[in-house]
Parts: C-alpha cells; sequence; structure tokens
C-alpha cells in the first residue's frame, strides 16, 4: 500500500504496481509521471466515479482495479489505454457500459456486483477477451457478438435476470469454467435432502480453517448428541451477500444435488436460519493439502502451483482418475462444479484427493437435453486443463514416458468431448 504523500514527494519513481487507498474522490495526476514505468494500478476502496483523459498518457498500463469506488459508468478514456487488460470494477453502481469504453487488448474483465442490464456488443469484439467476472448484476441477455469471444475460458453469469440459458455460449471452443446459477430461468427444485437440517446452537465454532468467496469455513465442536456427528467437525457460514460466484443458497442447493462421494468433502448437516446459512462437513485429516494454487494475473484462467513443486506420473495418473470419477459423478447428477481446478483440491501422501468449493456450481437437469450435453461439453474442457496443469509440473524423467503420453491423450479427448 502506498500513500498521496509519497506519491507527491516523488517517493514512488520508476515504480510498476501502486495502491493507493485513501478515499480519494479525483484522479491524483501525479500518477501520470509514473507512465514510463506503471503497469499495475489499484485504486480500490476509494471514492472515485471518473477518470480524467489524462490516464491515456499511462502507456504501459496493463492492469486496472477500481473496485469499491462509485462508478456508475465504465470511462471511455480505458478504450484508448494501448496496453490495457485487466479491468476491475468490482463492487460500484456501474449501469452504463459504452462500446468505446473496452480497450482492444482486454483479456480480464471483472464487472461483479453492480446494476449492470445490457452489455455493448463491443464486447464480442475484444479477442483475446478469456475472463468474464459479471455475476451480481441485472443482465438480461448476452450480445450476439460474445459468440465470436473464441478465447473465452471462464464466464461468471450467476444472480443476474438472464430469463434463459444464453446459447451463444454453448459453441464457444474454449469455454471451460462456466457459472449460471441464480437467474429466472434456472429451477432449484425441492430436493429430498441426503442431510439433516439441524439447528445453528448445535456447535461450537473454533479457530478458522479457511474463507473464500461465499464464507468462512471454521473448525467447530458438535454439542448435538441427536446426532451421531463426530466430536470435531467443519462448518462454513455462508456470507449473505451475492459473491464474485454467484448466491450462498445456490451453492448450498448444488452442493447437495451432488450427494456423496469419496473423493467430495462430505456434507453432513445444514443450517437455514434467517440472516444464516450453513454447511456442516466431516473435518478433513490435517495431513492433506492444497495441489495447486489459483491463478496469477499473469496466468488469468490457469493454476498456478508452488515453486519447486512436482509430481511423479504415476501420481499424476492417480490424481487424474480420481477427478475423472469426481467429474463423472457430478454430471450424473446434472450439476456443473463450474470451478475445477487443482487449487479446489486437495491431496495427502496416498494421493487420495479431495474436491470442494462449490462456490460456482450450477444444476441443470431442467435444460433441454442437447443444453445439457454441452455444459457437460465445456466442463470437460475444465477437466483437460486440470490434466494439462498437472502435466506441466510433471518430473522432467517421466516427460517422455508411454504413461505420459497416455495421460496426454485423455486430456486431449476430455478437450474434444
Amino acid at each position: 500500500m502506498h500513500t498521496l504523500e509519497q506519491l507527491k514527494n516523488g517517493q514512488l519513481k520508476g515504480v510498476t504496481r501502486l495502491t493507493i487507498s485513501q478515499q480519494l474522490t479525483e484522479f491524483p495526476l501525479e500518477i501520470l509521471q509514473l507512465a514510463d514505468t506503471l503497469e499495475i494500478l489499484d485504486l480500490s476502496n476509494n471514492q472515485l466515479s471518473d477518470f480524467p483523459s489524462e490516464i491515456s498518457q499511462l502507456i504501459n498500463l496493463k492492469i486496472l482495479f477500481a473496485s469499491q469506488n462509485k462508478f456508475t459508468h465504465i470511462p471511455e478514456v480505458l478504450g484508448t489505454c494501448p496496453k490495457l487488460e485487466m479491468i476491475g470494477f468490482k463492487d460500484n453502481q456501474i449501469s452504463d457500459i459504452s462500446d468505446a469504453s473496452l480497450p482492444a487488448q482486454l483479456r480480464w474483465l471483472i464487472l461483479t456486483d453492480n446494476e449492470i442490464e445490457t452489455l455493448p456488443n463491443s464486447l464480442g469484439e475484444r479477442p483475446r477477451l478469456q475472463k468474464l467476472a459479471l455475476a451480481g448484476n441485472k443482465i438480461t441477455h448476452l450480445p450476439e457478438s460474445v459468440s465470436q469471444l473464441s478465447n473465452l475460458e471462464l464466464i461468471r453469469l450467476s444472480a443476474n435476470q438472464l430469463t434463459e440459458f444464453p446459447q451463444q455460449l454453448l459453441s464457444l471452443p474454449r469455454l471451460a469454467w462456466l457459472a449460471f446459477a441464480g437467474n429466472p430461468f434456472c429451477q432449484n427444485h425441492e430436493l429430498e435432502s441426503q442431510v439433516p437440517q439441524v439447528a445453528s446452537s448445535s456447535y461450537k465454532l473454533n479457530q478458522v480453517l479457511g474463507q473464500g468467496a461465499s464464507g468462512i469455513i471454521s473448525h467447530a465442536d458438535w454439542l448435538n448428541d441427536d446426532y451421531d456427528f463426530p466430536e470435531h467437525v467443519a462448518v462454513k457460514v455462508f456470507k449473505g451477500a451475492v459473491t464474485s460466484d454467484g448466491y450462498p443458497q445456490d451453492e448450498l442447493h448444488a452442493c447437495l444435488q451432488t450427494g456423496f462421494h469419496a473423493n467430495l468433502v462430505k456434507s453432513i448437516a445444514q443450517v437455514s436460519e434467517k440472516d444464516y446459512l450453513a454447511l456442516v462437513m466431516e473435518l478433513i485429516p490435517e495431513n492433506y493439502f492444497n495441489l495447486g494454487l489459483a491463478p496469477s494475473l499473469q496466468s488469468c484462467t490457469r493454476d498456478t502451483f508452488k515453486p519447486e513443486f512436482t509430481l511423479g506420473i504415476a501420481e499424476i495418473k492417480a490424481i487424474v482418475l480420481q477427478m475423472i470419477d469426481v467429474f463423472n459423478h457430478l454430471h450424473a447428477n446434472k450439476v456443473c462444479h463450474g470451478d475445477l481446478y487443482a487449487h479446489n483440491v486437495l491431496i495427502n501422501s496416498d494421493n487420495h484427493m479431495i474436491f470442494g468449493d462449490f462456490g460456482a456450481a450450477s444444476t441443470y437437469d431442467y435444460l433441454p437435453s442437447h443444453q445439457q450435453e454441452k455444459i457437460k461439453a465445456i466442463e470437460s474442457r475444465a477437466l483437460s486443463f486440470f490434466i494439462d496443469d498437472l502435466l506441466s509440473i510433471c518430473e522432467p524423467v517421466d516427460i517422455d514416458s508411454d504413461a505420459y503420453q497416455a495421460i496426454k491423450h485423455i486430456a486431449e479427448e476430455a478437450f474434444n468431448h
């Protein structure tokens, strides 16, 4: 984090990344002095509502974050920034997006939690676009031009006002990660729940184990003697508002519709009280660890891994076969996970895999059969990318092996499903 004072005193000369959060109401023109080096500008958590035309002087700017400000539109000047490829305007009040506001090099666009009803036709004229986050708006339809986005790999459309499934998405050649729950066309039928509904007084929350976009997972003591549950459990308490992936209740519904599988986090109870939604799960043993790390600003849609982390081809094969089984289970239950990634996988030293995080999941059993097949094919590409990412960290000694080629063939078949 930097300060306005540092900027005005010339102390930040030569920086490539600048972050200022000081309730700014106007764009500090002193930022223009960094034009020769500045690549990432983060002005999130301020009071900004516009950018001056001079921002086009930031000729090396690649990434701009302006989340949690007061924008009601995307400033058209951004369309003139020559290298700008990632824009984040999460949690503003944006309702207007002009055709001219989207830069030609656009690769990643985040507009989660705004007031957008329609999208500009120029969206489909941005051939580099890979990642598009639109959850939590008022979008009623996608422009026809979206069918031209041949490099789009991830889209989040949950919690909007779509009255029918966007047909344009089904023909996109690289789309792999898709979330669409919480729209008027979606139908969440009542489930005959496989887990009991309990009161939040059934447990006592302890330390936080982890948190994501949709909620916080805590270690908990189980207190309700009416159920023969373990003494210690994990409880995910969902955040009330819409997240980058959609509504918490849709996540819970998809998780319960998926049912039980040996490689999925096991749900054992649910809580549904006023302003309080939670899922009780079995604790994952401490010897499990994250297989991957989330995508970086550079990798965009693809997972990253810890430096020097490698896997032998036998280990990769074991993990891949388990994930294929999970994939088949999900789609047998008409659930699209939407986030099939190594960073949502835990493994232990025996390469046993546990897959979780249903924040982007969508059920689709109510759609026509031809759309159901296409949705499964889209997630099959995510499976392909997952396998490719694991092969990218394969131990060098195994790369020329027959086993490596066999798994590479599985990835290719999944991509062309």
